[in-house]
This record gives C-alpha cells, structure tokens and sequence, in this order.
C-alpha cells in the first residue's frame, strides 16, 4: 500500500491529497485476470466526484482493465494531527461504503488515527 500524487496510474490502492478536505471516490478495478482490487482516490482539484472517477477510468482502460465507481463522499486529512476522517456522500454515485476505503486507507497511512461517518455531505 503506497500513497501517491495525481497522475501516476492505477498502480497504488489509496491516493489522497496531502491535506485539507475534498471529495473521494471508492473504485472496484477490474483486472484482465479476471480478478480485482478496490481503489480510494480522494483530491480538492475534483468538482465533482465524476471528475476524480473519470481520472482514474481513463488510465484503468488505457491499461486494459475497467472499473466501477462504487460511490463516494468527502475526506478531511490533518496531517499534522495524524487524522483522515471520512464522510458524507456522492450526489451522482451515492454513499460509498466508507468501511472499506477507511480499511485501506489505514493500510497506506500507518500511525494515523481513520474514522469515519455517514453524516453530512
């Protein structure tokens, strides 16, 4: 589990901005072996959800595998404090299911306290 910048290709589970809060979204990747991983891409540069999504679909298909948004929501990362907290929903993909992007998130930022919540958007 390796966190990592915008652009950089499907490779890393977890991608999240290094601090502030902004929109998430939690992607199944479906590899060409038939088998597949889930994906947290989390950045303040997306307006919307589709626009983290699309980033990462866009580079999921030029590398010959397809994917599925499975809903989303918000991040807030306090990198001083050693805190993610994730949140809220998707308007166009619904509420992702924070449990599991919290379960790899803790994964790519250990020492980090990560908790999360269905409330507010």
């Amino acid at each position: 589990y390796q966190r990592r910048v915008r652009g950089m290709g499907i490779e890393n589970n977890v991608e999240l901005d290094d601090s502030g809060t902004f929109k998430y979204v939690l992607i199944r990747l479906d590899l060409k072996d038939n088998s597949s991983r889930l994906l947290v891409r989390g950045h303040a540069w997306g307006e919307y959800h589709d626009d983290i999504y699309q980033e990462t679909l866009q580079e999921a298909m030029k590398q010959g595998h397809d994917t599925e948004c499975l809903g989303g929501g918000r991040i807030r990362h306090e990198p001083a404090n050693k805190l993610i907290h994730v949140y809220g929903y998707s308007v166009g993909y619904g509420r992702a299911d924070h449990t599991l992007a919290v379960g790899l998130i803790e994964k790519a930022y250990p020492g980090y306290t990560v908790t999360w919540s269905n409330e507010g958007y």
